[in-house]
């Protein structure tokens, strides 16, 4: 297991260099840094002195892949604007934003608010959508299924946009039952975050249930399904007890893989409602065109999701013994 594991961390490594790499050569594909500093400086009555100095100022002023002016290869390489940008990253150095503040410090205090949204919406959606799932199962070939995958195809089709406008009208400003803004200022965040949670769960209720019904249906026309039932089990013993415990290798594929999420937020409940978490300062960062910013959350949610994929691993050695990783 401590050998696979090291493994799959040296595995990561050029992963996060060519994530890395795409990240730059899109961004700056789109945005030059002349094209950066007009942003940051303002569009009009710029002067290529100013343009020159902000980027001498941010390190933008050298070749971003190669760098042809330097003699020895070795320094081609390393004085270009992806190295320098990217080793530090490594280090967990993500150095200062655009504005001046510092990119770790931003993570480290928007990662609880994030977090707070994320970790309800995470584990209260798991157990909705698992119980819905069993419970179609259950009354698999009845109305209760039919209609059941009826409403998850017509929460699958409406965006998510609309249940965030469609909540923060209806509960928040038509009834007054939940505020809609104000987040850790005038009101108690545990009845703000009412809303965006139920969002979340509501959002993702129709894919994420048909997908587990899907799972459940799989697996009790197994051959060990029908032994069980041979053997005289009722039909709930036979779900809860045999099928959900067997199914649980893909449960867990699906629920680890979210944990990159759980830290980086989301993007569109964060901005709708206002909250100061990494999802709202990813926003904010792309719509300032701040690439210091956007480089690093790229970063740390490919980390993220390659440590999400190693618990997934994980995990399949606890949820079955048979499972050994080598």
């Amino acid at each position: 297991m401590f050998d696979y594991v090291i493994r799959r961390i040296f595995y990561a490594i050029p992963i996060l260099i060519g994530v890395n790499l795409i990240t730059f050569v899109l961004f700056f594909v789109v945005n030059t840094p002349d094209d950066m500093a007009r942003m940051q400086l303002g569009i009009k009555h710029v002067t290529p002195e100013a343009i020159e100095k902000w980027k001498s100022d941010k390190g933008y002023d050298k070749p971003l892949l190669f760098n042809e002016k330097e003699e020895i290869f070795g320094r081609k390489l390393t004085n270009t604007i992806f190295f320098e940008k990217s080793l530090a990253m490594f280090l967990f150095d993500f150095g200062q934003a655009d504005d001046g503040r510092d990119i770790a410090q931003e993570m480290k205090s928007r990662m609880l608010p994030s977090l707070m949204v994320a970790i309800p919406v995470f584990f209260l959606g798991l157990v909705a959508y698992v119980s819905f799932a069993l419970l179609m199962v259950f009354f698999r070939a009845t109305y209760i299924d039919f209609w059941g995958v009826v409403v998850c195809i017509a929460l699958m089709s409406i965006s998510g946009l609309f249940y965030i406008i469609s909540g923060q009208f209806l509960l928040g400003k038509l009834w007054h039952l939940v505020p809609i803004s104000g987040y850790g200022n005038r009101v108690d965040i545990g009845k703000f975050l009412i809303l965006p949670v139920m969002i979340g769960i509501l959002s993702s209720a129709g894919s994420s249930t048909r997908w587990y019904r899907t799972i459940f249906l799989e697996e009790m026309n197994k051959d060990y399904v029908r032994t069980a039932r041979a053997k005289g089990l009722s039909e709930y013993l036979v779900l809860f007890k045999h099928v959900l415990r067997n199914a649980m290798i893909p449960i867990l594929t699906g629920a680890v893989a979210v944990v990159p999420l759980l830290f980086m937020g989301s993007l569109l409940i964060e901005s709708f409602f206002g909250i100061p978490g990494l999802g709202s300062y990813t926003i904010d960062a792309i719509n300032s065109q701040d690439f210091a910013v956007v480089r690093s959350m790229v970063f740390l949610g490919s980390m993220l999701y390659i440590v999400g994929l190693i618990l997934t691993d994980i995990s399949y050695t606890l949820a079955d013994p048979r499972i050994r990783l080598n």
